[in-house]
């Protein structure tokens, strides 16, 4: 909130000791000075669009307090709302006219107080309440994943309940939607289309990080005729930071905790024309048990290629059905050569170990494919494929228009390939 300020003689006390233990003191304000006064009742001097019993005001106009010449001038203006939240306004240069900047909150209900004075300097004051009317659009954000306990490179996501494409409006958007965390961290929104942002923290989460995600727009205007809404919170708990890094050259996945080596895996990945994914995945899910078809990759029924499979202990890291699984049909090709057609397969207890070992949000990169790189947005998290520089551009405080959306991309659905 903008204050124009205005000043109070104030007169201290001034407290002498001397040198003998004497003490004198001086203190106090002149008999009949100004600001001695109890402030009167300014109820006749000023007037404002919000007088009490006229009804809800309207949020889409600004707020206005006027006082004429002769009766004196506005010395201050302070209006809050019943959530804390200060509106800022301007005071003009002779004290006749305060007029607010910011956009009042719909459904709101706020205290205003007006401090004066008149020809004599004496001090006025007249403090009104009123409300706003309610927003008959509200726009609100509901925040993924679930409530619980993830990996370090899990995102928070936050889907809006319609399109924002003007760069005003998704300003007060991502200003209002909050992400703390203990420990603090950097971290940003990245938009990656009109209704889905993301947010990731500089580098990961550290391990045993509580992450809070609020939205601040209950009331709080959007853009023309449009108001944020309520929304619920959430809380995430990051767990241990667990990577599965995999060679696709070596046949290899090593996976760490915390930094350090806790398995070596032989494994297979893609084999020619079907190459898995380089760069980094964050786990999606598991799932005990998937049935795996050539068709749901567009692998002809009956062609050489073709496959109807039971599959057990699989790790989800793409929509598209990109999996970490047990293979036990290429046993003999793991840690030798790639023979899948875009999976990591393992044996059946090496998958069981790392199904129960991972979790959702943890980090899962391939290296040395000739696979393309994972993508970032729409077939899951390939966030981490971004630098820092490049991210910070998908906001709208700090960048421009992302490069990229994955609205498009989302419609690859449950195509798993062994």
């Amino acid at each position: 909130m903008n204050h124009t300020p205005h000043f109070r003689t104030v007169l201290s006390c001034t407290l002498v000791v001397l040198a003998l233990g004497v003490v004198a003191t001086a203190c106090g304000e002149p008999d009949g000075h100004p600001l001695a006064a109890q402030p009167y009742d300014a109820a006749r001097q000023v007037s404002f669009n919000a007088e009490a019993g006229g009804g809800k005001v309207d949020p889409d106009k600004p707020l206005e307090v006027t006082t004429k010449r002769e009766a004196g001038r506005i010395t201050d203006v302070t209006v809050i709302d019943d959530a804390g939240r200060y509106l800022a306004g301007e005071l003009s240069a002779d004290g006749l006219r305060w007029r607010s900047t910011a956009p009042l909150a719909a459904g709101a209900r706020y205290t205003m107080r007006v401090a004066t004075e008149n020809e004599d300097g004496s001090p006025g004051v007249r403090e009104i309440t009123f409300e706003t009317a309610p927003a008959k659009r509200f726009l609100t954000a509901e925040f993924g994943p679930e409530p619980g306990t993830y990996g370090v490179g899990q995102p928070v996501t936050a889907k809006l309940s319609m399109a924002v494409k003007d760069k005003k409006a998704r300003r007060v958007v991502e200003r209002a939607l909050k992400v703390d965390s203990k420990p603090a961290v950097e971290g940003s929104w990245y938009w990656v289309d009109d209704k889905t942002l993301h947010y990731r923290p500089m580098d990961y989460w550290p391990a045993g990080t509580v992450v809070d995600a609020t939205s601040n727009l209950a009331g709080v205007k959007v853009a023309n005729k449009l108001y944020g809404g309520r929304s619920k919170a959430l809380k995430l708990t990051i767990g241990d930071r667990v990577e599965a890094i995999t060679d696709a050259a070596a046949h290899s996945m090593v996976v760490m905790r915390n930094g350090e080596v806790i398995n070596t895996i032989p494994v297979t990945t893609g084999k020619p024309g079907f190459d898995t994914r380089n760069g980094i995945k964050v786990v999606l899910g598991k799932e005990p048990f998937v049935r795996m078809r050539s068709t749901s990759i567009g692998i002809a029924e009956g062609s050489s290629e073709s496959y109807d499979l039971p599959v057990y202990w699989a790790t989800r890291v793409t929509w598209s059905g990109e999996y970490l699984h047990a293979a036990p049909w290429s046993v003999g090709s793991q840690g030798a050569a790639n023979v899948s057609h875009g999976c990591t397969g393992m044996s059946t207890d090496n998958a069981a170990w790392f199904f129960k070992t991972v979790q959702q949000g943890d980090i899962v990169k391939v290296v040395n494919s000739y696979g393309d790189m994972m993508d970032t947005f729409g077939n899951g998290f390939g966030d981490w494929n971004l630098s820092w520089d490049k991210w910070r551009e998908g906001s709208a405080l700090t960048g421009g228009t992302p490069q990229e959306t994955g609205a498009s991309a989302v419609a690859a659905r449950l195509r798993p390939a062994v």
